[in-house]
């Protein structure tokens, strides 16, 4: 007794379609993947010049801590008038090329008067920091507050 092979009634494999269905869902992937770390990416950097801007703010609340104001001297001594307003510079970034960021502190000194037993004088010391990303401005701010030095 012969036996016949069998016939195969079809090639196994993929089809054209199942191919080409394949490679749209894992181009899809892949964008997505790239699209996400180019976002992360952009975030981080927002976020370094964010962090170099409030701590250009805090620089110039510490120029205000280190002025003298001596209300008890004679003449009465006040250099928190000084400090300069606007002041443009240079964000502290890590730099390579033209990729400078620019920023500017602006300051308000507002005099308050503080009725107690003494009387005291106490001022609020607010500061502006406002720099550019992407064409979009933001502007980091402090306040603080400082009495005469004693």
């Amino acid at each position: 007794m012969r036996i016949k092979p069998s016939i195969p009634s079809r090639k196994h494999g993929f089809s054209l379609v199942e191919t080409v269905l394949s490679v749209l869902i894992m181009g899809l992937v892949f964008s997505t993947v790239l699209l996400a770390y180019t976002q992360s990416a952009r975030r981080a950097e927002w976020s370094g010049m964010s962090l170099a801007a409030q701590a250009m703010c805090l620089r110039q609340v510490e120029q205000f801590h280190a002025a003298k104001w001596d209300t008890q001297s004679t003449p009465q001594v006040d250099q928190t008038t000084n400090i300069p307003s606007p002041v443009i510079s240079i964000l502290d970034l890590p730099i390579s090329g033209t990729n400078v960021a620019w920023a500017t502190n602006s300051c308000t000194v507002t005099n308050l008067l503080v009725c107690s037993n003494p009387i005291t004088n106490i001022k609020m010391i607010t500061v502006y920091t406002k720099w550019s990303f992407n064409g979009v401005s933001y502007t980091n701010s402090v306040v603080d507050y400082r009495a005469p030095d004693q």
